[in-house]
C-alpha cells in the first residue's frame, strides 16, 4: 500500500519583509518551526526569516522540487506578486498540518 504524501514550496520572509527565502519541505509545520527557533546556523537564521507568507502544496516530490526551483529563479518583483494573489497583506500563515 503506498501513503500518499503531501509536499510544499514555501515563502517566508523577515519581520520588515526584506528578505525572502524559498523552500520545500515535506513536513511544513517542522520546518517552520526550524526557521521561527534558528534550529539550523543557515541564511534565514543570520536574516530573521521566520515568517510563512505563502504555500503551494503537491502530491509528487519531484514536481514539488522542480517549482521551488522554478520560484527560486524569479525576480523579486515575481515573487512578491505571487505571494499577493492570496495574501495582498502579507500576513503570517499558521502552517497547515503535515504528514
Amino acid at each position: 500500500m503506498r501513503i500518499n504524501r503531501v509536499y510544499f514550496v514555501y515563502i517566508l520572509t523577515n519581520p520588515s519583509k526584506t528578505t525572502l527565502y524559498v523552500g520545500y519541505t515535506s513536513d511544513l509545520l517542522k520546518r517552520v518551526h526550524q526557521h521561527k527557533t534558528g534550529y539550523y546556523e543557515s541564511f534565514s537564521k543570520r536574516y530573521n526569516i521566520t515568517k510563512l507568507v505563502y504555500y503551494e502544496t503537491f502530491n509528487d516530490a519531484k514536481l514539488a522540487f522542480s517549482r521551488e526551483r522554478q520560484i527560486k529563479k524569479y525576480r523579486r518583483s515575481k515573487k512578491e506578486a505571487l505571494i499577493e494573489i492570496d495574501n495582498p497583506k502579507w500576513e503570517e500563515i499558521i502552517a497547515p498540518i503535515s504528514n
